[in-house]
């Protein structure tokens, strides 16, 4: 299994996301609020886009943040229960509020893919999230392959918010 690392570097986390961001040819993250998106081989803009970004969910979004790996980043995923004060435009207003979680910022290196580790993460987060008493949810888009993961996993669509979907975990 991954090991639990507590500490990391936003640098390193920019470089972990771009390599999903590549791998994916620029489909995750989605970078919804860029009207240009940059190549997934331009690392410098790429930064330039998403550092502001993950700085603020990092800062002002994310209630816990779990990141795994040994010499590298190899897994990452934050959840948000807190809705208070948070303008998270993905998530519905309707789905903000106290016993709903969202699992965020779930990836897995493209190293590891097909190898049975986003099940394990995800096993532990719904853990961490059954273990508060809460109901687990993630915002996702059926154009990237976590969709089909979530589905796989127990996950149902509950709803629709501009190109996101909102899956409960039942």
């Amino acid at each position: 299994m991954l090991q639990r690392r507590e500490s990391y570097s936003v640098g390193e986390l920019l470089e972990f996301v771009h390599s999903i961001y590549r791998a994916t040819d620029g489909k995750y993250p989605l970078l919804e609020w860029v009207d240009e998106k940059p190549s997934p081989e331009d690392f410098p803009a790429f930064k330039s886009v998403y550092e502001p970004f993950l700085r603020r969910r990092m800062d002002k979004e994310f209630d816990e943040m779990y990141v795994w790996g040994k010499q590298s980043i190899e897994a990452t995923a934050a959840l948000v229960y807190d809705f208070e004060g948070k303008d998270m435009e993905w998530i519905p207003e309707s789905f903000r509020r106290k016993g709903n979680a969202f699992i965020e910022f779930f990836m897995v290196s493209p190293s590891l893919w097909g190898r049975g580790y986003g099940k394990k993460i995800l096993a532990f987060l719904l853990d961490e999230i059954r273990r508060r008493k809460m109901h687990a949810h993630v915002s996702t888009s059926d154009i990237i392959d976590a969709y089909d993961f979530y589905i796989k996993n127990g996950f149902r669509e509950v709803g629709r918010h501009g190109i996101f979907i909102i899956m409960r975990h039942d």
